[in-house]
């Protein structure tokens, strides 16, 4: 099997995530889209506002009905900082004789150097790499460091065009704990999921 790995703080999940994730499953022939839920993430300050449980929760009512979306708990489970590599190494056990697909965006690629084990994550997982919002020209030279030229080919060739979409977490966050309209913005169960556990309320 083909399966893209799409990993984040989910707090919440909206419909900008389900979208990339839709686009990334078709124009990549991706078997399963798997949503894996942070602990801690390596390159924010904050944690999550969200807790594990409301977050898992949230994404389970974005993508139920999806038969290609699933999510995994495996980074919470783990505990600690969420590193991308160390998730990869146990999927790879679990996943043996799949494919795995990292789901990155496009402004990523600017800090990947100073991610964990770079080339440790190219060895076991091909990018999807997506464009975003603001970030301009997508540039896959910053991989070339840790690839060779005819896999950077590859990675290039599987660069995803989706619409851009500026739905972020902070602003439906904020929204919620001031009382006001973020409809739309995620699925109608998300909305009403978040209202009714007052989950960002002040």
């Amino acid at each position: 099997m083909r399966i893209g790995i799409f990993g984040g703080s989910f707090d919440p999940i909206h419909v900008g995530h389900l979208i990339l994730a839709e686009h990334c499953r078709e124009q990549g022939e991706l078997d399963q889209v798997l949503f894996i839920p942070s602990s801690q993430t390596p390159h924010k300050e904050n944690g999550a506002f969200g807790t594990d449980r409301q977050r898992t929760e949230m994404i389970d009512l974005a993508i139920g009905g999806h038969p290609s979306f699933l999510r995994s708990s495996i980074e919470l489970e783990r505990g600690g900082v969420s590193y991308t590599v160390e998730t990869l190494e146990q999927l790879r056990q679990q996943h043996a004789d799949d494919e795995l697909f990292l789901m990155i965006g496009g402004d990523s690629l600017n800090g990947f150097s100073t991610w964990k084990e770079p080339q440790r994550i190219l060895e076991m997982a091909t990018p999807l790499v997506m464009a975003r919002p603001g970030s301009g020209d997508v540039d896959f030279d910053l991989l070339s460091p840790f690839v060779d030229k005819q896999k950077l080919a590859e990675i290039k060739s599987l660069a995803i065009q989706a619409p851009l979409i500026d739905i972020s977490s902070t602003a439906i966050r904020a929204a919620a704990a001031d009382d006001k309209s973020f409809r739309y913005q995620t699925p109608r169960s998300v909305e009403r999921y978040i209202q009714t556990q007052k989950v960002y309320q002040k």
